[in-house]
């Protein structure tokens, strides 16, 4: 089955992606260690692994890809750029509300 969009030829192939997850994400990572190393199907995106973690959409407050943010705006927990492509060998960072930030009520100054 291949993906729409990405070609007729890329039946069985799958990208090697590192996740991340720090703050409150980390326990949605299901080995109890910060980086999971996973594959997935060539086409797949953000929101690919927001679903594939089950991670809740509301409490992330941050995305990196290879360090750089793809977080729309201000850090808002649920405004996440679930479109965004993945290729073989991204690194994706997920981040919850850091304490003493925006995220939780801190003021902006």
């Amino acid at each position: 089955m291949s993906i729409a969009g990405i070609g007729h030829n890329t039946d069985g192939i799958a990208l090697r992606i590192e996740a991340r997850f720090f703050n409150s994400l980390a326990k949605y990572s299901g080995t109890g260690r910060l980086c999971r190393t996973i594959e997935v199907p060539a086409g797949s995106r953000v929101g690919d692994l927001i679903g594939l973690f089950q991670l809740p959409i509301n409490e992330i407050f941050l995305v990196l890809r290879n360090g750089r943010d793809i977080t729309p705006g201000l850090y808002q927990g649920g405004s996440v750029n679930a479109e965004v492509a993945l290729e073989d060998g991204d690194v994706i960072a997920f981040s919850g509300p850091v304490p003493y930030s925006y995220g939780y009520g801190a003021p902006v100054v």
